[in-house]
């Protein structure tokens, strides 16, 4: 029963620090997944996004994709932009010697560019395995006319408000109402047809589209670091997952493949997409996550044909090798994640404590956190960074560390206090009316007093009990500067420590103890002491210590004829020293110490000193308490 009302009581107390100090904490939660809500972390996660795959490990080349590059010295070489169809005619054909298993031409030719129109249409219509392309929107540029429709693909591109390219429209409807496929999914398409994955339906969302298993997740308005993203619900598109590395495909000019360049096992079977990658043309791309592996381009910027590799990529390693695809979780899992790095910033400050254990504790949190958050993503999951990271920051290093510090300090110094009540209470009671009581006990046992005296004392004793909490008032509750030792008694903790001694020692000697009696001189050395670093209370408690060593002599120190006290310096030592002649205690017989010896114990701590009590031959007793100048150590 104890056991579980002890459990409860920790349990109350845990409860009560975790409302003080964890509700600033879940506020700063609720308020950054608010700011979540609204697409106030927006941009900031896709930055994240984009560093966080720069970052990725390199891969190989895709040995599946060539892109064919038109670049500057191509368009010189031919003599004219747009490059005439007598040149795409020339370079097809060349390729397709070659026995690639389908070609991707990503340049509009809904207009004849003589020479050579004519050629091109020819072959629109016998080569199968060539895809063209087409705008839908917003402004409509028609595909080649030669070309059957199966043969088209859309080569839209849709970036986000920041100007970045992140994902990728794999089928929307057109003008004429009727449903489109991107270049990418007719390239990818017809590659995979040829292996038996076919395009289908996906199975976990029917509208997304699926080869084989590779079912390519849809991006909705909320998906991952999107908010209120404005599309169509019709329109199919998907994260690009950018292939890592340096050299992610092959690419070769389009003079190197009309001058036989280019070997057979570079085309054969594979993907080929043909492009400009000129900087005159500006067929570029916004992105960070990769870099351009054409020549000359400008930071951040990709072509047009290289982008179509990274989405076709993607499809194909997804499709036959299982490379993950970029996706993301529900939102529900996506703000429990938030909300559990929170509680672990609460947490720091709740379990760590001291300020450079809860810095070690935060920067262990965030590396984890990062390390945990780049290996999703290398795995095809964008989960959430910068609202964690922000609000793991915010509760591990800010307010809620603070506010729990200051709970726990607060409770500490309310268990000081009230320790400080309980220790200063009992010494009022020890050094007072207890040492009456004793004497009254011993007396009283062995006949010494008669019922007279024994009223008197008991008179003493009941005025000594009610000045108690006079003595602890003045000393406790309102912390004056003075030494009580009597209701009448006061002596000024602002003088200096040798005259509070010496008057703590003139008032006990004149105390009612027998062993005092007997005492035929005292020998006394008062001489100022090193008091650097000594607080009131320090001063408090030593002269206590005094008064408690002499009234031991007092009480126990049976025959004695001689006593000796300093308080002075001593080879660089403050030294408080009691010793007398008398019997004192058995040197044989084991002792604990009583409230006296406690004192003395928590004062050698404090001051960083040391303390004695021993039997002094051939008879006496020494008490001794000594600390060096500038040693003290904190009260806590």
């Amino acid at each position: 029963m104890r056991t579980g009302q002890g459990i409860w009581a920790v349990l109350q107390r845990e409860l009560q620090l975790w409302r003080s100090g964890a509700l600033p904490g879940l506020a700063v939660i609720g308020l950054v997944v608010a700011l979540r809500l609204v697409g106030g972390l927006q941009m900031l996660e896709w930055f994240a996004l984009d560093y966080l795959l720069r970052l990725r490990p390199p891969e190989p080349t895709d040995e599946h994709i060539l892109i064919v590059g038109i670049d500057e010295d191509d368009i010189q070489s031919v003599g004219q932009y747009p490059i005439p169809d007598s040149e795409l005619a020339d370079l097809i054909q060349t390729l397709n010697q070659s026995e690639p298993a389908v070609i991707g031409l990503d340049i509009f030719r809904d207009l004849p560019q003589e020479p050579g129109h004519q050629q091109l249409a020819d072959l629109f219509h016998t080569t199968p395995n060539l895809i063209g392309i087409e705008r839908i929107f917003p402004r409509t540029i028609a595909p080649p006319p030669a070309l059957p429709a199966e043969q088209v693909g859309f080569a839209d591109l849709q970036s986000d408000p920041d100007g970045k390219l992140r994902r990728n429209l794999l089928g929307a409807y057109d003008a004429q109402e009727e449903f489109s496929f991107s270049l990418a999914i007719r390239v990818a398409g017809k590659f995979l047809g040829d292996r038996n994955l076919p395009l289908e339906s996906g199975l976990r969302d029917p509208y997304a589209l699926r080869f084989g298993k590779a079912e390519l997740p849809r991006i909705q308005p909320n998906t991952g670091g999107y908010r209120n993203l404005e599309k169509p619900t019709d329109e199919v598109d998907t994260f690009i997952n950018y292939r890592s590395g340096g050299h992610p495909f092959e690419m070769v000019s389009l003079r190197a493949v009309l001058a036989g360049e280019v070997p057979d096992e570079l085309v054969r079977d594979r993907i080929v997409l043909i492009g400009v990658v000129a900087p005159s043309v500006k067929d570029i791309i916004n992105t960070v996550a990769v870099s351009s592996m054409a020549p000359n381009p400008a930071p951040g910027i990709v072509y047009g044909v290289e982008v179509q590799a990274h989405t076709i990529s993607q499809i194909v390693q997804a499709a036959l090798y299982q490379r993950p695809l970029l996706n993301s979780w529900g939102e529900s899992w996506e703000y429990l994640w938030i909300a559990a790095w929170g509680i672990l910033g609460i947490s720091l400050g709740r379990f760590l404590g001291t300020s450079w254990r809860v810095v070690a504790g935060l920067s262990v949190s965030c590396a984890v956190f990062l390390g945990v958050s780049y290996w999703l993503l290398v795995m095809g999951w964008w989960v959430p960074l910068v609202p964690p990271l922000i609000i793991l920051l915010v509760n591990g290093a800010g307010l809620t560390t603070a506010l729990f510090y200051r709970y726990q300090q607060d409770l500490k110094q309310q268990l000081r206090d009230r320790q400080y009540v309980i220790d200063h209470t009992f010494n009022a009671i020890h050094n007072g009316p207890l040492q009456t009581l004793s004497l009254l006990l011993r007396k009283t046992q062995s006949g010494d007093l008669e019922l007279p005296q024994i009223e008197a004392r008991l008179k003493d004793l009941n005025q000594e009990l009610r000045a108690v909490y006079e003595l602890v008032r003045q000393e406790v509750l309102t912390r004056d500067e003075n030494l009580h030792l009597a209701e009448d008694q006061a002596i000024a903790l602002t003088e200096s420590l040798d005259e509070v001694l010496y008057e703590v020692y003139s008032y006990t000697l004149k105390r009612e103890f027998d062993y005092f009696k007997t005492l035929k001189f005292s020998v006394t050395t008062f001489e100022p002491l090193d008091t650097t670093g000594l607080t009131l209370e320090h001063k408090r408690n030593l002269g206590r210590f005094l008064e408690e060593s002499l009234c031991n002599v007092g009480k126990y120190a049976a025959g004695a004829t001689r006593l000796d006290v300093t308080c002075k310096q001593e080879e660089g030592w403050n030294v408080i020293r009691v010793m007398d002649n008398g019997k004192g205690f058995d040197p044989t017989q084991p002792t604990t110490g009583g409230r006296g010896t406690q004192l003395a114990k928590n004062l050698e701590q404090q001051l960083g000193g040391q303390f004695r009590r021993e039997f002094v031959k051939p008879k006496g007793t020494l008490c001794e308490l000594k600390w060096k100048a500038a040693k003290i150590k904190s009260h806590s």
